[in-house]
């Protein structure tokens, strides 16, 4: 019979068992505190070529590190317990070893239990001279270790996968339910952000609409449960989750990378009288409690072609208004001083507004906050065609438009900038309407501003029943 082992190799054995055969390491990567404050760094707004320095590792690494992340922290920042051995730990732990000390001078010196450093000895040792010996490259055997690797929860339930997929990316329908397909787009090449170039129109929930809406749409099942988070890591960190990278097409910033987003500027014009302002306006349109108070704007594309868009400030339910170009557009050399005909000139404007508006019940259409745009120069016609009051935001204040410009933004998901806009009729830009105003929104509560906007009018029929009687 064969020598029984002795108790060490039964215990490195019992070791063995218990976990798998690691790899061999190579180099080991930087350690998980480099990592951790790596992250920090990208926190604090810095390039990843700044963190990477900051940590001692090479601008390559960084960049890679922030690409392969998605922008996104693929780790905790927060600082690991007390209870688990630190690198330095390790490292002294190596030189004292190094030293012929024993376990329990070791644990003495470090201020551990002698057991806690007499299975550290035994687990992450280096065995490929044939013995264990341990060494810095432990701490790599240690965080190999402590993975816990989890299958992410869009990779296991199959109908929450098509559900998220299905409001991220699905297709755009009209009111009678037929597809829209969009514009055609080439194929996505990884780029963060396309520029000037059509893009996929799709369903386009946020994650955060997405996740918010499950518990409204499944309320007795648990198992259809997501973070928004997850759903952002799946689509932004290299091999987390069941979602194809190029679903990224189908966020509002189109960005494959977390960035800081960029803010527009607005240009003053000077035909804006003192009965006009901002500060003339009722207060009630101020707190959003009465419907019927609507801030527009236009987005530009191509060519001088133009979108009309008015969001009502109560139930965030968008018009958009079909500015085609004139007769004569592209036919003969513009005229100084002579009329617009791209479409967005102060009489043509005038007439879309006026068509839109004055679809809505009078109760409906109170105000119009505007920016300083000369294309509603002649806004004194429209208050006494619509009977729609007009104010404007004051010179480069966005934020005293906020409804329309987050809709905007929302809206160049479908019309990015540098791209002719002249091209889609009406229907199309009703079912890219539709689309919006169906899309849940954390401010309702997780409503659709159509399910809001439809109570406003049921509340305006029953008052008027009431009133009449």
């Amino acid at each position: 019979m064969p020598p029984a082992p002795t108790g060490a190799r039964r215990q490195w054995a019992a070791d063995r068992a218990m976990r798998p055969p690691m790899r061999s390491p190579g180099r080991p990567e930087p350690s998980r505190l480099v990592q951790r404050e790596f992250w920090r760094l990208i926190a604090s707004g810095i390039t990843s070529v700044q963190a990477a320095e900051g940590v001692g590792v090479s601008a390559p690494v960084g960049i890679r590190w922030f690409r392969h992340a998605g922008g996104m922290a693929p780790l905790s920042l927060d600082e690991p317990s007390g209870r688990y051995l630190s690198f330095a730990e390790r490292e002294e732990i190596a030189l004292l070893k190094a030293q012929d000390k024993g376990v329990r001078e070791i644990a003495r010196t470090i201020g551990r239990d002698p057991g806690t450093v007499s299975r550290e000895l035994r687990r992450n040792a280096a065995t490929r001279g044939g013995k264990p010996v341990y060494r810095v490259v432990a701490q790599w055997k240690a965080q190999q270790a402590a993975k816990r690797p989890k299958t992410a929860k869009l990779v296991d339930n199959d109908r929450l996968r098509e559900y998220v997929q299905d409001r991220l990316a699905g297709d755009v329908r009209g009111p009678e339910g037929t597809i829209v397909p969009g514009p055609a787009t080439p194929p996505w090449k990884g780029l963060n952000k396309p520029h000037r170039q059509d893009r996929r129109w799709s369903t386009a929930w946020s994650p955060e609409q997405i996740a918010r809406r499950l518990r409204v749409d499944f309320p007795d099942d648990e198992s259809m449960r997501i973070s928004h988070e997850a759903i952002y890591q799946s689509l932004f960190i290299e091999g987390r989750g069941a979602l194809k990278r190029e679903l990224v097409t189908c966020l509002r910033t189109g960005r494959a990378l977390r960035q800081p987003r960029a803010r527009s500027r607005n240009k003053p014009q000077g035909h804006v009288t003192a009965d006009v302002v901002l500060s003339e306006r009722p207060a009630e349109a101020g707190d959003r409690a009465v419907p019927g108070h609507w801030e527009g704007d236009l987005i530009i594309g191509t060519g001088r072609s133009a979108i009309g868009t008015l969001v009502e400030r109560s139930s965030r339910s968008t018009l958009l208004v079909h500015l085609p170009r004139l007769d004569g557009w592209g036919e003969k050399p513009s005229v100084k001083n002579g009329p617009s005909l791209g479409g967005y000139g102060a009489v043509a404007m005038n007439a879309a507004l006026t068509e839109s508006m004055t679809r809505l019940p009078e109760q409906l259409r109170k105000t119009l906050t505007w920016d300083r745009g000369k294309e509603l120069s002649g806004h004194a016609q429209f208050a006494m065609e619509s009977g729609t009051r007009v104010f404007f935001a004051d010179p480069h204040s966005p934020w005293q438009r906020p409804t329309n410009e987050n809709t905007n933004g929302l809206l160049r998901q479908y019309f990015p900038k540098g791209t002719d806009l002249s091209r889609w009729s009406a229907e199309d830009l009703e079912a890219v309407a539709y689309a919006l105003n169906n899309r849940p929104r954390k401010t309702l509560g997780w409503k659709t501003p159509a399910e809001v906007f439809e109570g406003q009018l049921r509340s305006l029929q029953q008052h008027g029943v009431a009133t009449t009687g």
